[in-house]
């Protein structure tokens, strides 16, 4: 089990290689033990940067991190504390993001998606036996070990875990990403370790037919959906799921947290442990069309972000509580972001609906309980916005898509802005209302 370290160098055990992404206060590199030569990834986070406040989450997310060993959970093997930067050394895992494999395969069945829900179930119910709630399950949080087939499904990103004492339940803050939320966060009553079974429902909800469960453009309806728990199964893409996935799911989208299945319960249900004989075998292809075109949509608007901040259209700073802001110069108009690409906020008035580019049901929210500690965290600190799953899902492309932007920010802006509106549209007809 990793342990802080505050009396070794990292440089004495590490040989630091390339870079595969950063955020505001941190850069993510390859490294490599120098006595065994294996490979990891480090989270390298300046210090100097952070708040009384940071630290605190800081140490909260490698707290967690420590107690959490379980084959699909990414690891954090090495903690190490030196005067100006915090080292946190995990798992380098290379098979990029679950759904991305998924859109990639030759063949993917209902049991297929009871094998991966199974592996995500299996995390969950490690963090909640440990005390955890991960308050953020969602696609970009899934990765893989490695491209091989059948690589282990990983559970990455715990900067907005809490800890837990058994079942009890309390007001913890509003976090997490829209799309995901439990009612009864949405409603700000107390919550625990259910919220994170009903994210899972709407992600097994998405790896059958490819679209969620809950979606509109404007954020009050689309909350409501959520709070009522009105969600359907429309004909003709679920005609061919069998009633015990529905099953399943139902549970799993129950209102109710405490009728809600459990994950262990859930890892007891018979399309899960009896896949092979209760799961269809049918080849979903499309599922996978529509997943395809999911995908697309959430990749979009971190790519749309990037390329206004390269534009002369628009800049970035930080406003008085050192929140991102881009504004678009000439009329004033602000959009409230984070310095990252993965368009990942903290957000002070969850209530308040802000039309702009930015689509709140893929992205991360996070507000604290109020009070003197919870005023002004950056979005960008390294466990309310931890960059680390993007960054090993998908540090080349992001380096690509920089690389365009650079050499011809506009003609990509363009390119972006073109094909917005279509590919929405498309993802719009994946999930019939």
């Amino acid at each position: 089990m990793a342990t802080p370290t505050a009396c070794t160098r990292f440089s004495d055990n590490y040989d630091l290689k390339e870079e595969l992404g950063k955020g505001a206060f941190s850069v993510v590199r390859r490294c490599v033990q120098k006595s065994t030569g294996h490979e990891f990834a480090a989270k390298i986070i300046n210090t100097k940067k952070l708040t009384a406040r940071d630290f605190q989450k800081l140490e909260r997310e490698a707290r967690i991190c420590r107690k959490l060993q379980h084959p699909n959970i990414v690891r954090l093997h090495d903690s190490i504390q030196e005067e100006n930067h915090h080292y946190l050394v995990f798992d380098l895992v290379t098979g990029g993001e679950l759904f991305e494999d998924i859109v990639a395969r030759e063949f993917y069945s209902e049991a297929d998606a009871s094998h991966c829900i199974q592996q995500i179930l299996e995390s969950v119910h490690h963090c909640h036996h440990n005390g955890v709630v991960h308050r953020d399950l969602k696609p970009e949080n899934l990765l893989l070990a490695s491209k091989a087939k059948g690589a282990a499904v990983k559970l990455a990103d715990f900067g907005l875990a809490i800890e837990v004492q058994g079942e009890a339940q309390a007001w913890f803050g509003f976090a997490g990403t829209p799309g995901y939320l439990s009612p009864e966060v949405l409603k700000k009553e107390p919550y625990g370790k259910p919220v994170d079974i009903w994210a899972c429902g709407v992600i097994l909800y998405i790896l059958l037919v490819g679209y969620p469960p809950f979606w509109d453009e404007d954020q009050h309806r689309l909350y409501a959906q959520i709070k009522a728990g009105s969600y359907d199964y429309p004909s003709p893409e679920w005609d061919t799921v069998t009633p015990e996935a529905k099953n399943l799911i139902n549970q799993m989208l129950t209102v109710n947290p405490s009728k809600r299945i459990t994950a262990s319960e859930a890892l007891k249900h018979p399309w899960i442990c009896q896949r092979e004989r209760v799961a269809s075998v049918v080849h979903r292809q499309e599922t996978v069309d529509c997943l395809k075109k999911f995908n697309a949509r959430r990749k979009l608007k971190g790519a749309i972000l990037t390329t206004m901040l390269a534009t002369r259209n628009f800049s970035s700073k930080y406003d008085a509580q050192g929140r991102s802001i881009i504004t678009k110069k000439g009329d004033g108009s602000q959009v409230k972001e984070s310095t990252d690409s993965s368009t990942t906020i903290e957000d002070d008035d969850v209530k308040e609906d802000k039309k702009g580019v930015v689509d709140r049901s893929s992205t991360v929210i996070a507000k604290e309980p109020e009070g003197p500690a919870s005023q002004g965290t950056p979005p960008n600190s390294p466990a309310a916005v931890s960059a680390f799953s993007r960054v090993m899902a998908a540090s080349q492309t992001n380096k690509q898509a920089q690389n365009q932007v650079q050499g011809n920010p506009l003609g990509l802006a363009a390119v972006l802005l073109q094909g917005a509106q279509v590919t929405i549209v498309k993802a719009i007809n994946c999930k019939k209302q």
